[in-house]
C-alpha cells in the first residue's frame, strides 16, 4: 500500500482514486486541518506555501497559489524572480514538471 493511504485507497495518474477511496483526516479543537503527505505530494504543496480556500455548495477546496513574479532584464535574459521568499524549489521538482513538458510535446 502506498504510505499515507488508508487501506484501500490508491493514487491513480497522480490523482487519487474515486471519492470511495477518499483520505480521512480531522480538525483539531484549534481548527487545525493535517493534510496527509500523499495529499501534500500530489497537489505539490509545500510548507510556507500560500493556499486558496474555496467554498462553493458545501464543498471545500484547497489549492496552492502560483508564486508572483517580477520580470528582470539579467544582461541579455528576461529572468522570472520571486516577488517576496517562498519555498525552495527543488531540483526534482524542476526535472519533473521539464519530463511532463516534454511528454506532453511543449
Amino acid at each position: 500500500m502506498t504510505p499515507g493511504l488508508r487501506r484501500g485507497a490508491r493514487a491513480v495518474h497522480g490523482i487519487l482514486g474515486a471519492m470511495k477511496n477518499a483520505i480521512q483526516t480531522t480538525i483539531d479543537s484549534a481548527g487545525r486541518l493535517v493534510l496527509p503527505k500523499i495529499v501534500r505530494d500530489e497537489a505539490g504543496i509545500l510548507p510556507g506555501m500560500t493556499l486558496r480556500i474555496t467554498v462553493q455548495e458545501g464543498k471545500i477546496a484547497i489549492e496552492p497559489l502560483p508564486r508572483e513574479v517580477r520580470i528582470l532584464q539579467k544582461g541579455p535574459l528576461r529572468v522570472a524572480v520571486p516577488s517576496e521568499e517562498g519555498p525552495v524549489l527543488l531540483e526534482a521538482t524542476v526535472n519533473e514538471a521539464l519530463r511532463e513538458a516534454r511528454e506532453r510535446g511543449r
